[in-house]
């Protein structure tokens, strides 16, 4: 995964780049608006996670300028957005713009699908540099976030990677690692926008895999290869 920093260079500038704003601060999208370069078209806007949803579906753009915290739907945010507009997921790409620049969120974001993840705290050059460079392909954060990132999806999983750990497939490591962190099962579900039903079926196949009997052995488990 590429994580170039903000550094003032882009992509191709020479043509029109459309994207969608979502913010639950109409002023913030106003001021974002003026800040933006005149070549990149803002075709739409939206405060909360169904408008967005509704105008993601509508006008296609190429980029969602996302942020993470947003009121409405089932509490997902940024993430229910994303997951929200999966049929467009090959021509639409979502960037994450936030003033939180947690651990959390950063990668929870990004495991959504999210191509890059910035602060509020950049200029409107860098977020236009952004832009284009997500348009283009490029997965761009913001310096300090990529090290988040690259613990999340870099070097962790080599260090941890084992024969055991090797026979889970993505969905039940997702689970297993909400399960050991001590997420209910209804807190797993909404976290990844799957039923209750589906979470169970998912503990029952890692405790199997991993000839575990309980949630304390398997966070024991989890523990002892820093899944945690």
């Amino acid at each position: 995964m590429s994580t170039p920093a903000l550094d003032g260079t882009a992509g191709d500038r020479g043509r029109t780049v459309r994207v969608v704003i979502v913010d639950d601060h109409a002023i913030f999208r106003s001021g974002l608006k003026t800040d933006l370069d005149p070549r990149i078209e803002v075709v739409g806007e939206a405060g909360t996670v169904e408008r967005a949803i509704e105008v993601i579906g509508r006008t296609r753009p190429e980029v969602v300028l996302l942020d993470v915290h947003l009121p409405g739907g089932l509490g997902g945010g940024g993430r229910e957005v994303i997951a929200g507009s999966a049929a467009l997921r090959g021509t639409t790409k979502f960037l994450a713009l936030s003033v939180s620049d947690a651990a959390e969120d950063v990668v929870a974001v990004i495991r959504a699908g999210a191509r890059g993840y910035v602060t509020k705290t950049i200029s409107g050059a860098e977020i236009t540099d952004a832009v284009y460079r997500v348009a283009g392909g490029d997965a761009v954060f913001s310096p300090r976030l990529a090290g988040f990132v690259l613990d999340a999806f870099g070097t962790a999983p080599a260090d941890i990677a084992d024969d055991e750990l090797d026979k889970l497939s993505a969905r039940e490591l997702e689970v297993m690692r909400l399960i050991a962190r001590g997420y209910s099962y209804k807190e797993v579900a909404k976290e990844l926008f799957i039923s209750i039903k589906t979470v169970e079926t998912h503990v029952s196949a890692v405790l199997r895999k991993l000839q575990l009997s309980s949630r304390h052995e398997l966070t024991k488990w989890a523990a002892e290869r820093r899944l945690l």
